[in-house]
């Protein structure tokens, strides 16, 4: 809820930039009664069943155990009122806020599982406004800037044993899906109409050879990999369709 996501019976409240405004897990923690509300409908939904709950737009370590603080009461809630709680429960973050990379050695012992949200990670990244034609074409996802960042990341959730996924137009496109998988990413979505062409791309990519080349690519200073990508995916067969 905030950003571009406005929910129809709430006040508007004008804001400068709403992407960096009162959204996602603030509004939670400043409503939490509305939260508390969501958490207990996802656990009387579950009925016995696993249950994965993700909050998104965590800044800090600290927002995300305020979240799960609340949680923690809901369940204590359900289980007094003799209620079927989950078989299994997982507690997760969706990483978009960069200020979170630097607080990882705290989070991952406490969560179950993180998905990186690349959209509003890649753009607080860069302070460039993906939704203006004036910037959004000023950097690219496969910069290597980004990519280390995500290959850091990767290397930070093996060593903590904790789940890792992608979501986002990134993952979409066959070049930059490419380099997530060479990266170390397993999990990915996209919308259904990439699939096919992602799908291609995978069954003709021998990974091993793409991670060795991706490891002589992460400290350039160069703008883009893309076409090192694009000549590395003709050299090896890899099919990569145009999106």
């Amino acid at each position: 809820i905030g950003g571009g996501k406005q929910l129809p019976y709430f006040r508007d409240v004008l804001e400068e930039n709403p992407a960096m405004g009162w959204r996602a897990i603030r509004v939670g923690l400043d409503r939490p009664g509305m939260l508390r509300r969501q958490l207990r409908a996802l656990i009387r939904a579950t009925e016995g069943r696993n249950l994965s709950v993700m909050f998104p737009m965590v800044a800090e370590v600290a927002e995300f155990n305020s979240a799960k603080n609340i949680l923690d009461m809901e369940i204590a809630r359900a289980r007094a009122r003799g209620g079927e709680l989950p078989a299994e429960l997982k507690v997760g973050v969706m990483l978009e806020v960069p200020s979170l990379m630097w607080q990882l050695d705290a989070l991952l012992p406490i969560i179950d599982f993180l998905s990186v949200g690349s959209n509003d990670l890649f753009q607080f990244m860069f302070a460039t406004d993906r939704g203006n034609p004036r910037v959004a074409d000023r950097y690219d996802v496969l910069s290597p800037s980004l990519l280390s960042l995500l290959r850091s990341l990767v290397e930070k959730c093996q060593q903590g044993e904790v789940s890792l996924s992608l979501c986002g137009e990134m993952a979409g496109r066959p070049i930059e899906a490419m380099a997530l998988i060479g990266m170390g990413f397993r999990n990915i979505s996209m919308p259904p109409a990439t699939i096919g062409a992602v799908k291609s791309m995978i069954r003709s990519l021998a990974v091993a050879p793409l991670r060795n080349y991706l490891g002589t690519l992460y400290d350039l200073p160069d703008h883009s990999l893309r076409e090192k990508l694009r000549a590395f995916s003709r050299d090896h067969g890899v099919i990569i369709e145009d999106m």
